[in-house]
């Protein structure tokens, strides 16, 4: 697929023998280059590659190091530091070290690099998660206006299993945004009062955290059917009694890219049993809520919603 006359695609093979201008390496901090996608390019390319990186190391999770490629058929390799020497990363890291990498990428002047699925090794990250984060910033870069003169963007897979799920969650997913939706996005949340609280899910996507049941607006659809929509398959509810809150406009409350989201009060019986892209729904109090890992703002506006409940009271 194409995005701002960039193709995006998906290889199922070795890194080591695409003829992009880069590859990206899943490193560790210090530069070392042991096993799995780094320990293959130190094989295949020479350990002055290594030598290179490691020269350069230590750095800080989530940066990158440009060295020369050795025997490789490519100009440069980007070691992208997903991890440091505990060997443990998480999707703030993957994150991080994909706009490092890609970034670096751009500022070479290059006009293609290849990537493989980062944290997904040693470091046991879901490939399904891997590729929604890792498009999230192929998406961000190429709608920057910073992606220089990159044409070609790979993610490489080492097997058939793991290339069916980037295209998936990748390709796909890059499809859905930039064919079915326009930035900002407009999104709805729903800060729905059950008996005992308000309700909230767990997600099962990057952003990970919980959050108010809500998602995207999609075409040719109001905001109120929207938030519906979007609380009924999340939570299983049917909302009563709606009414608009908040619009939250910081372009910066979303990693992902710029949002702009209304925020709906709304009643609601029973139980919250999760569906679609939660993993959990609960029912939480006032007293609950300084204890729980939110993702977005959303901390922020339940915040803002108790206050002014406070204050009506």
């Amino acid at each position: 697929m194409f995005i701002q006359n960039t193709e995006i695609k998906v290889f199922c093979g070795d890194i080591t023998v695409l003829r992009t201008d880069a590859l990206v390496n899943a490193a560790n901090n210090r530069m070392l280059m042991g096993g799995g996608v780094a320990g293959a390019i130190k094989r295949a390319g020479g350990a002055e590659i290594e030598a290179e990186a490691v020269g350069r190391a230590p750095v800080e999770v989530g940066e990158s190091v440009v060295t020369s490629a050795g025997r490789l058929p490519v100009k440069y390799v980007i070691h992208a530091a997903t991890m440091s020497m505990d060997f443990r990363t998480d999707e703030r890291k993957i994150r991080a070290a994909c706009r490092s990498a890609l970034e670096s990428a751009a500022g070479l002047g290059i006009s293609s690099v290849a990537l493989p699925a980062l944290g997904c090794g040693t470091g046991g990250f879901s490939y399904k998660a891997a590729a929604k984060i890792m498009a999230q910033e192929v998406h961000r870069l190429l709608f920057s206006g910073k992606a220089g003169s990159l044409k070609e963007i790979v993610f490489c897979l080492k097997d058939k299993e793991a290339a069916d799920i980037f295209e998936k969650n990748a390709c796909g997913y890059l499809e859905y945004m930039t064919r079915k939706l326009k930035q900002p996005f407009l999104t709805v949340d729903a800060i729905i009062e059950v008996e005992g609280g308000i309700v909230i899910i767990k997600r099962s996507n990057p952003p990970f955290g919980w959050a108010l049941p809500g998602g995207f607006v999609d075409y040719g659809e109001s905001l109120e059917e929207a938030v519906r929509r979007e609380a009924k398959e999340e939570t299983g509810l049917d909302l009563t009694e709606l009414r608009q809150f908040h619009t939250y406009s910081d372009p910066g409350r979303d990693p992902r890219f710029h949002t702009v989201g209304t925020v709906f009060i709304a009643r609601s019986v029973g139980l919250p049993v999760a569906g679609d892209d939660a993993a959990e729904a609960r029912i939480v109090s006032r007293e609950d809520i300084a204890g729980v890992e939110f993702a977005f703002d959303h901390k922020k506006i339940i915040g803002d919603y108790f206050k002014e409940e406070k204050e009506r009271s």
